[in-house]
């Protein structure tokens, strides 16, 4: 099989191979540029049913958010705004390197301990330095040091599933986060690191600009690069992709160093908003990360993903906990509300996946 035949969400006109025609949106009628755009008939009909299937998640986002809306009058006063942005920075920078890890068939539960452990770290280096920029620095290498013996461990390991080499790390660097920590908080950050995690101007939180940076960073990874173009082929069909001599080891462990350097980033935001490091720092973040990536569409079975989805899952997450909290609703049941949200985004996606493969078979059959 070849890697063009990789299906690929977030690249809607290329593959792995190259250029194919773009699979989103109705193709222009051949003869003279100037002719006329026909109406659409039976062939342009599957077409338009997959740019709706694509826009799914932002729909289901938006019926979120008139729903808060409705039910708080204080949703979207601008200060209630801030508030969604700011908590939700971590899990959508998270959720951002999940998504690449999905994209190649994997998963990491061990980015929330990675957080812990990075902030912990960062906050032993500001009792003995001082200095910002060498904290920041602290905590994205621990980060992508736990990403980087992840990837390893994994590839090189032969570990029959990134499961398993992820739920260890899990374990492990939260059982380091404890023991350098003393299973205490440790107080103080750097003003440079308060600002990112905890200032704004205006009502505008500092972490959605740097949020807004790292997903136009993702775009470009995912859409402009080489090696955008293999994370999806390695995905779509490992086999094809070693066939296609793309180097599939050194593109697993990438996704892990970026997901792991992504925990480092989170723990900096995390941090800073709550001057200090603590052992109990990002607990389920991996769980929620995990969660948005899925709400987004992405396929466990890899090949399929797109950045936008993602963020727009992880806003719909913020957004429920943010209008639980306004409405007051027992936090006991958070949680299992949370996860019915799950379960359903997940039952819709397979219902998404069955429609869109009825549409393309229709858009094939039309062509």
């Amino acid at each position: 099989m070849a890697p063009d035949a990789v299906q690929r969400d977030a690249q809607p006109g290329t593959s792995a191979a190259g250029p194919v025609r773009a699979a989103d949106g109705p193709s222009e009628p051949s003869g003279s540029g100037g002719s006329a755009r026909p109406a659409p008939g039976p062939s342009s009909l599957p077409d338009l049913g997959l740019r709706a299937l694509r826009i799914g998640p932002a729909l289901m986002l938006l019926i979120v958010v008139l729903a808060a809306a409705a039910l708080s009058p204080v949703f979207f006063t601008t200060r209630n705004l801030g508030n969604v942005l700011s908590q939700t920075a971590v899990i959508t920078i998270l959720a951002l390197a999940q998504l690449l890890v999905i994209v190649t068939r994997g998963i990491d539960l061990s980015v929330g301990s990675t957080l812990a452990l990075s902030a912990v770290v960062g906050a032993l280096v500001f009792g003995s330095v001082g200095s910002g920029p060498l904290v920041i620095l602290a905590m994205l290498a621990t980060g992508a040091a736990v990403g980087v013996v992840n990837g390893v461990v994994l590839v090189w390991g032969r570990l029959p599933h990134p499961f398993i080499m992820t739920l260890a790390m899990l374990s492990i660097a939260r059982g380091l986060a404890l023991w350098l920590s003393g299973g205490q908080p440790i107080s103080g950050m750097p003003r440079l690191v308060q600002t990112i995690g905890g200032g704004a101007i205006g009502w505008l939180p500092y972490s959605a600009f740097l949020v807004a940076a790292l997903a136009l960073v993702t775009l470009v990874l995912t859409r402009s690069m080489v090696w955008g173009r293999w994370i999806f082929a390695v995905g779509g069909n490992p086999d094809a992709a070693r066939r296609a001599a793309i180097p599939v080891k050194s593109v697993v462990v990438s996704v892990y160093v970026l997901s792991g350097l992504a925990a480092g980033v989170a723990a900096v935001i995390n941090a800073g908003r709550l001057n200090g490091g603590s052992p109990t720092f990002g607990e389920l973040a991996e769980l929620d990360a995990i969660a948005a990536v899925v709400i987004g569409g992405a396929s466990f079975h890899g090949g399929r993903g797109h950045v936008g989805n993602a963020i727009v899952g992880a806003l719909m997450i913020g957004v429920i906990r943010n209008a639980m909290n306004l409405l007051d609703v027992d936090a006991f049941l958070q949680p299992i509300v949370i996860g019915v949200v799950i379960v359903l985004a997940v039952e819709l996606d397979v219902l998404r996946g069955r429609l869109e493969e009825r549409l393309r078979i229709l858009q094939g059959a039309h062509s």
